[in-house]
């Protein structure tokens, strides 16, 4: 019998984004095939504490016994030097943002998805923009307000007021005037020193995930439409049952749709991505595709929007963790003959 790969599911996190986290996690530990992978979970505390949950099917809401800071010499700092790769399904900062990555760098342990510069800068809306302005991919325009900087808004009404590094739509709101914009910029700083004043793009809001490292070309999937049961894709719409609808494929031209997919892979090699990422895009009325963000760990139960993409692209869901699991170790084993 060949050896199973043995896999570390890392979930939970400090971010906001804990519980969709942990959901994520519960899917991905079902679908892995145990004739051929070892699993173990490791989950982190909201504070930041890593506890190890051993090779389970299901992983508790809290930490168990052993909760130990990860730097410590401890069973989960023990448990990731002994797997042959890291599936870290994280969402949001500590995690997402290339703080776990530069872990496990640090560690020479494979790991599944974006790199640490990648994850850092996806994390980051301001940037990430300007790296996408500078590759001349379109984007919605924006101006970013500053730990100390009075408010601005060059665009009128309505505008969506954004944390610069915080995800599924956690601190987001749409301003109608001046003072929804006051209000909306106080919400955003509570989560980040850096916020987005954005446009408001008129359209439709479709998704397209990639699925790929550097060469061969990354794999961009069918295109998926968004439509929320409120006003805007906002938290609940993306997470209460019924709150919003995916049509897939989007009821978009076919034309429209092939660019989407072409700026999808686009936006997934300016940035270094790697492994898997979802990229977010508005269709405006007139046919112009604006990129809105990337999601490097996008939610990733079997009915998530990116596992849902690829099943209509002809991957299933546990393929879909195969191929990414083959990718981490292809990345791994491409990057240890580098020199430094």
């Amino acid at each position: 019998m060949s050896t199973r790969v043995r896999v570390a599911v890392v979930a939970g996190g400090r971010s906001s984004e804990h519980e969709i986290s942990l959901a994520s996690a519960r899917s991905v530990l079902e679908a892995l095939d145990p004739e051929r992978y070892e699993t173990t979970t490791i989950a982190i505390a909201r504070d930041g504490r890593w506890s190890l949950e051993g090779p389970v099917n299901e992983l508790p809401e809290r930490g168990v016994a052993e909760t130990l800071p990860v730097l410590a010499d401890s069973k989960p700092a023990e448990a990731l030097g002994a797997v042959d790769v890291v599936l870290p399904v994280l969402h949001g900062p500590f995690g997402e943002d290339g703080t776990v990555q530069g872990l496990l760098e640090l560690a020479g342990i494979p790991y599944v998805g974006a790199g640490v510069a990648a994850s850092a800068l996806c994390m980051d809306k301001d940037l990430f923009k300007a790296v996408l302005r500078d590759r001349g991919i379109p984007v919605a325009r924006n101006e970013t307000l500053r730990l100390g900087d009075e408010i601005r808004n060059p665009f009128g009404y309505p505008v969506f007021v954004k944390p610069a590094r915080l995800g599924s739509s956690v601190g987001i709101s749409k301003a109608h005037d001046e003072e929804e914009l006051e209000a909306a910029v106080a919400l955003a700083r509570r989560h980040d020193e850096k916020v987005l004043v954005e446009e408001f793009v008129a359209g439709t809001e479709v998704e397209c995930g990639v699925l790929g490292n550097v060469r061969p070309a990354p794999l961009a999937s069918v295109v998926g439409e968004i439509v929320p049961h409120a006003e805007w894709y906002d938290y609940a719409a993306k997470y209460d049952a019924g709150g919003s609808d995916i049509i897939v494929p989007a009821r978009i031209p076919e034309e429209t749709a092939a660019r989407v997919q072409a700026l999808a892979v686009d936006s997934f090699v300016a940035t270094e991505c790697e492994g898997m990422a979802r990229v977010d895009f508005f269709v405006r009325e007139d046919g112009e595709v604006v990129v809105n963000e990337i999601n490097t760990i996008p939610g990733f139960t079997s009915t998530s929007v990116y596992a849902r993409l690829f099943e209509a692209s002809g991957i299933p869901y546990g393929e879909l963790l195969d191929r990414l699991i083959e990718l981490a170790l292809e990345r791994h084993d491409r990057r240890s003959s580098l020199e430094y």
